[in-house]
């Protein structure tokens, strides 16, 4: 059938039986939530109706030079927004930072308990983060009894809202009580990071709709096959011997435990095309984020001002988009029908948060090394601890690749270390020690 012989029957649908066609059009006005690439396009048409008048506005006060034209109460704020400080070096000079401690710096007993404390830290934060990330996504609510199939909460863009809006306010208040460096970058360049966090996230937990918690874990701890192939092609760069070893080994891994899936009745347990596509879109996401912040840290900022300033934007794009769809009063309303989400939605937040600045204070303390062995084993936990609590199902050779990948992270850590170590100057003879 035509498409002009489609719309002529439908017009005469209308005329005879008008209740049918309506009731088709709300069923599919309702059912698009359903279908992820919708939302996908809509949540990046609302963020757009915030980030084209920012980009006319940024145009304009460039083009009429308004950092030297400019005057009035609104002045300070634009030229923060838009120009920010012209320095990009020397930024931290008026700000005296301690050095990191060392193993030979202070009590040892002192360093094991901080060092006790950070990794505690983290484990509970982002494994807790983790159990309730796969709760929110891949379980109902309500539900009395196990007949019942309760009510599902599906609006990952809500939650995302809900860990900026937490994180920038611990990251405010962690800036007005503790001194911080003169800040100089211009506050419009946090958009593009903070643009890419929303999508980075949003595709972590729509991903769990379709894959499990596990895959997921191994598909983030296998970001640096695609890194290392877009550093190749794009800048050009090389790579250690033992790079290349550990990325093999990693893709062994996983394509091992992939391919040793079983799929069960829980749709959360099986690897669909969905899954992997959104999974695609995290690590491409997630990537262009680092790499962006890296850029910003030539103003010489702290990680808790780059915390604030992308948290900043994020909240300001996810609370416009989903006040345009009309989801934001939607989720508050499922919050209220379900104390037991509302408690799992702000905890998840609390974890998030608290996460962060123990990575900032445990890599301040310890070093990047130390940072990575405790996150490494704290994936590996998450994985355990998934199975466990949520019944996936992972086979001899699905375990063995699991090991697989986790034996390449840590090979990658030591190699990076001895390398560092090995290309350490010695002291100049004559030097007193």
């Amino acid at each position: 059938m035509t498409s002009f012989s489609w719309r002529v029957c439908r017009a005469l649908l209308m005329l005879l039986i008008p209740s049918i066609v309506a009731a088709e059009e709300s069923s599919l006005l309702e059912g698009w939530h359903d279908v992820w690439p919708l939302r996908f396009l809509v949540n990046i048409l609302g963020y757009s109706t915030i980030i084209i008048p920012g980009y006319f506005l940024i145009s304009y006060f460039k083009r009429t030079n308004y950092l030297e034209t400019g005057s009035g109460i609104c002045f300070p704020i634009i030229k923060a927004c838009v120009f920010g400080s012209e320095a990009k070096t020397g930024l931290l000079d008026d700000l005296p930072i301690a050095p990191r401690n060392e193993g030979d710096s202070g009590s040892s007993v002192r360093q094991v308990i901080k060092l006790v404390f950070c990794a505690a830290g983290l484990q509970a934060s982002y494994l807790t983060w983790g159990v309730l990330q796969e709760r929110v996504m891949t379980r109902s609510y309500g539900a009395t009894s196990p007949e019942e199939e309760g009510e599902k909460f599906k609006d990952s863009q809500f939650l995302v809202f809900m860990n900026r809006i937490l994180a920038l306010t611990v990251s405010g208040l962690w800036c007005i009580l503790f001194k911080q460096p003169r800040h100089g970058a211009p506050m419009y360049k946090y958009s593009f990071a903070s643009l890419s966090n929303i999508m980075s996230s949003w595709c972590q937990y729509e991903a769990l709709k379709y894959i499990s918690f596990p895959t997921q874990v191994l598909a983030k701890a296998s970001k640096v096959i695609p890194v290392m192939l877009m550093g190749k092609v794009v800048s050009h760069k090389s790579y250690e011997y033992w790079e290349y070893f550990t990325a093999v080994l990693i893709s062994v891994g996983v394509s091992m435990f992939l391919l040793s899936s079983t799929p069960s009745k829980h749709p959360s347990t099986v690897t669909t095309f969905s899954g992997v596509v959104i999974l695609i879109g995290y690590i491409v996401f997630d990537s262009f984020t680092s790499n962006w912040q890296d850029n910003l840290f030539k103003y010489k900022m702290s990680s808790v001002q780059m915390m604030f300033g992308v948290n900043l934007f994020s909240c300001l794009f996810t609370v416009g988009s989903l006040l345009e769809q009309g989801a934001f009063f939607d989720s508050l309303a499922f919050m209220s029908r379900h104390s037991e989400f509302a408690f799992h939605a702000v905890l998840l937040s609390v974890c998030s948060a608290c996460g962060q600045l123990f990575i900032f204070y445990t890599i301040s303390q310890f070093g990047a090394a130390v940072f990575t062995i405790i996150m490494t084993l704290r994936q590996a936990i998450a994985i355990l601890l998934s199975c466990f609590l949520y019944g996936h199902a992972v086979t001899i050779v699905g375990g063995f690749g699991v090991g697989v990948v986790f034996l390449a992270l840590f090979l990658r850590v030591y190699a990076r270390n001895r390398m560092k170590s090995g290309r350490r100057p010695a002291a100049p003879i004559g030097q007193k020690v």
